[in-house]
This record gives structure tokens, C-alpha cells and sequence, in this order.
């Protein structure tokens, strides 16, 4: 692809024009890291802390964000560039002009068992030893991967994709353009069980799983239905592999959690709230919109709206980094006070 083809299609993309540099219409060949690039790559740098990096790279062309000095040392350097007001975003922009992930054309494996109870809608693709259970809605233009599972009175909305080897389970509902990645399980039985003399008494799961349109659930991740009522994952959220969302939850838009985050029984998340990988949210906790948690924290109570909290139990950053300074001075601290108290003891009255 031509600089200027790229250029152009990027400026569609974001419905304006962007600011550019190239001393030739170079051949763009593909896209790369930053210290991957070889001739005729196009790479990206976020800020200026970067900057060392346009005199070592190998890319042809860099996204840049506005900063003369870059972009003047990426002429110096012969590399041309474009200017973006968020580079990382044109970056991923640029990205799918050169890569789009394997679809399956549309039309029905041989191999795949569907009810005929079942509404297909039009251009789905439904791959091999896929299995669509009884009343079962599918929109339109959906791509189901091999071996996928949808049980009786599931609803998958338009253009939603679901990989392989995950399970839908009964009356679930999942909204148009959404991404279930492969082996994940939406709509498995909540974890209801009740303590009686005898032992456990099981608590049958009857509510059912929502997930709005655009939202994208990791491999090998679970979202359990609650014994009544919904779990529900709020539109354009994001889970990451190897999440766990309880029976019962509440999440907001636009969030986004890393892998292994669990979520107990009934917490509700609020609106662009990130979660960083293991962080674990106990029963009935809330999390505030615009909120962000630290890796592997210990949520056990309420979070506040744009707190930022980190540590077990979750405390605020500002204070958990002071009580991670004072961590190493633990055995001195200690000495000390062993000291202290030896002290008092002699002292006469």
C-alpha cells in the first residue's frame, strides 16, 4: 500500500484530514513494533519520552503525536510521518488496513446439528459440530466457529461472533456485535448452595445472562446466571481470558477487566471503571463509576466514583505506596520497638 493510500484511508476513518510528511510515495508493507520495524513498515510513538527511538528504528513511517521536535528529528531521519491527536488509536486504526482476523464465509457445516425450532438469520456462517438447541435466535450475519454450543432459547444478536468451543447456555442474550472468545461459557449456573444439617442443598440458577451490544468476553471465561433475576455486562465492556463474573453482577458501559478478575455474587460496577489482572471483588461490593483498581487488589467493601485503589484490602494508591516504602523497614521498625519496650521495662519508676 502507497503512503498516500494509507493517508487517505486513515483520513477517512477519522472523517478529517491529517497532518503528514513524506519526501517520496513510498511502499508501506506491513505494521510493527517500534524497536521491530524494517523498511517499509509503519510504526507509532505516543509521546516524547519516546523520542530517543526515532534514531534507532528502522520503520519507513511512524505515527507521531503533534510535537515539532519529533517530527522535525523524524525528517532529519528520512522517515516519514503522520500526525494524530491519540497516535495509539491510529496506529490501531492502521492495523486493520493491513490485518482482519479469519471469518468464516457464510453457510451451514454438514456436521452441525440445529433444531428446527431454531430462527437463522441471514449470511451466518455455523461451523462444524456446532450444536443450536431448540427456539434458539440467531441474527443476522453471525459467525459461529466449530464445536460451539448454544442451548435451548439463547438469542445471539447481528454481526456477534462466538469462537469455538463456547457454551450459551439456556435463555441467555447476547446484543449485535459482540465477540465470545473461544471456550468462554456465558450463562453457566450460579454458584447457589444452601447450608442445611443434612449438607448442601442445591439452589436451582433460573435467572439468565444479558450482554449488550459490543461487549467481548476472554477465553475461557465464565459469566454465571443468578438463581433469580439477570447478570448483566452493560454495552462496549471488555473482559479480558479467564474472568469470572459471579451470579447476580452488575456491570456498567465501557469498562474493561484484565485477566483472572473474579467477581463474587451481586457486585455492581459502575461505568469506565478498569480492573487490572487478579483483582478480586467480594459479595455485594460496588464499584463507583470512572474507578480504577490496581492489579491483584482485594476489593471488600465500596469503591468510590474515580477512586483509584490498589492492595489487600483496596486502599487508596497514594496510601498503599507508603505502606509498600515502609514494608522492607519492617524487621528494623521491629528491632526498634523490641528496643523501646526492653527500655521502658528498665527504666526504674
Amino acid at each position: 500500500m502507497k503512503f498516500s493510500q494509507l493517508v487517505e484511508k486513515l483520513n477517512t476513518i477519522n472523517h478529517h484530514p491529517l497532518k503528514t510528511y513524506s519526501s517520496q510515495d513510498l511502499e508501506i508493507t506491513g505494521i510493527a513494533a517500534l524497536n521491530e520495524a524494517i523498511s517499509g513498515t509503519l510504526s507509532y510513538i505516543e509521546g516524547a519520552k519516546f523520542a530517543s527511538q526515532v534514531k534507532t528504528t528502522r520503520a519507513s513511517a511512524l505515527i507521531l503525536p503533534k510535537d515539532e521536535a519529533l517530527q522535525a528529528e523524524a525528517v532529519e531521519q528520512g522517515i516519514a510521518w503522520i500526525e494524530a491527536t491519540d497516535p495509539r488509536l491510529a496506529f490501531a486504526q492502521a492495523l486493520s488496513l493491513f490485518y482482519q482476523p479469519f471469518k468464516p464465509s457464510p453457510g451451514i457445516h454438514s456436521t452441525a446439528v440445529i433444531d428446527p425450532s431454531a430462527q437463522i438469520g441471514q449470511n451466518v456462517a455455523i461451523g462444524a459440530y456446532t450444536v443450536i438447541q431448540a427456539g434458539v435466535t440467531i441474527g443476522d450475519q453471525v459467525l459461529i466457529h466449530p464445536n460451539v454450543v448454544v442451548y435451548p432459547a439463547a438469542q445471539i444478536g447481528d454481526r456477534t461472533i462466538l469462537h469455538a468451543s463456547c457454551v450459551i447456555h439456556e435463555r441467555a442474550r447476547i446484543g449485535s456485535d459482540c465477540v465470545i472468545q473461544a471456550g468462554a461459557v456465558i450463562g453457566s449456573e450460579g454458584f447457589g448452595f444452601v447450608p442445611t444439617a443434612e449438607g448442601w442443598y442445591k439452589m436451582e440458577q433460573s435467572g439468565y445472562v444479558v450482554l449488550e451490544d459490543g461487549v467481548e468476553v476472554g477465553s475461557n471465561s465464565t459469566i454465571d446466571r443468578p438463581a433469580v433475576g439477570e447478570t448483566r455486562i452493560a454495552r462496549n465492556t471488555k473482559l479480558d481470558n479467564l474472568v469470572h463474573i459471579g451470579h447476580g453482577c452488575q456491570v456498567g458501559q465501557n469498562s474493561a477487566m484484565a485477566a483472572q478478575v473474579g467477581l463474587a455474587g451481586g457486585v455492581k460496577i459502575g461505568n469506565r471503571v478498569m480492573l487490572g489482572g487478579q483483582v478480586g471483588v467480594a459479595n455485594q461490593a460496588k464499584v463507583g463509576d470512572g474507578a480504577q483498581i490496581g492489579a491483584q487488589a482485594g476489593v471488600l467493601s465500596h469503591v468510590k466514583p474515580g477512586d483509584v485503589v490498589i492492595g489487600t484490602p483496596a486502599m487508596p494508591l497514594k496510601t498503599f505506596l507508603k505502606v509498600s516504602a515502609l514494608i522492607p523497614r519492617l524487621p528494623e521498625l521491629h528491632r526498634a520497638w523490641k528496643e523501646v519496650q526492653k527500655r521502658l521495662k528498665e527504666r526504674p519508676d
